[in-house]
């Protein structure tokens, strides 16, 4: 009886272990650079009006969709109606294969 209580509370706290690695992996804070679109305007990807980052190169390539938050729709008219090159800092984590960027930084760049 003692060897499986054991066994449980070591699985648990492997679990609780790797849920918090896990976490910590998802909200680590990046900083993307590339070109700065609306994804309903631009990109005719989306349903509303939504900041798109495209990063060309690098280790932070791809795609990512900015999920609306207050930095996020401050910063949407700068973009929505042109490219422009963009600077943003904040957290991504994927859902549905798409990269979601939660920005606390969103600034235009020169070239």
């Amino acid at each position: 009886m003692k060897k499986l209580l054991f066994s449980s509370l070591a699985l648990i706290v492997i679990f609780a272990a790797y849920a918090t690695f896990a976490a910590d992996k998802d909200s680590k804070e990046i900083t993307i650079k590339g070109d700065g679109k609306c994804g309903k305007c631009a990109l005719k990807e989306t349903d509303s009006c939504q900041n798109v980052v495209e990063v060309p190169k690098g280790k932070n390539k791809g795609t990512y969709y900015f999920t609306q938050n207050e930095v996020s729709k401050s910063f949407h008219d700068n973009i929505c109606k042109e490219t422009k090159k963009v600077k943003a800092t904040g957290t991504v984590k994927e859902v549905d294969g798409k990269k979601q960027f939660t920005a606390t930084k969103i600034e235009v760049v020169d070239k």
